[in-house]
């Protein structure tokens, strides 16, 4: 299943600057496992050693926070939209 995955200016990199790019895979991990494929080093970029979101990264499918949902096991249906936000801290 083919998803778009919105790309933050910080990892535009990987992406040769694309802001946006097709992923597919039925769960969020597969989704990025897809990514790790295409724009090799990605993957460590959203998660940590164990494999687990970074903290201060946020992924969306949808408008729905994947933290609240089942985190990488996440479905992503045909169409979707999967959107990686690095979160901004400061005051």
């Amino acid at each position: 299943m083919s998803v778009s995955v919105r790309i933050p200016t910080i990892l535009r990199t990987y992406t040769g600057g694309s802001s946006e790019v097709s992923a597919a895979g039925e769960t969020l991990g597969a989704v990025l496992d897809d990514l790790e494929a295409s724009f090799p080093g990605i993957r460590a970029r959203v998660l940590d050693d164990t494999g687990a979101l970074r903290r201060f990264v946020n992924v969306y499918v949808g408008n729905e926070d994947v933290r609240f949902l089942d985190g990488l096991a996440t479905t992503t249906p045909a169409g979707a939209q999967v959107s990686i936000i690095p979160a901004v801290a400061g005051g």
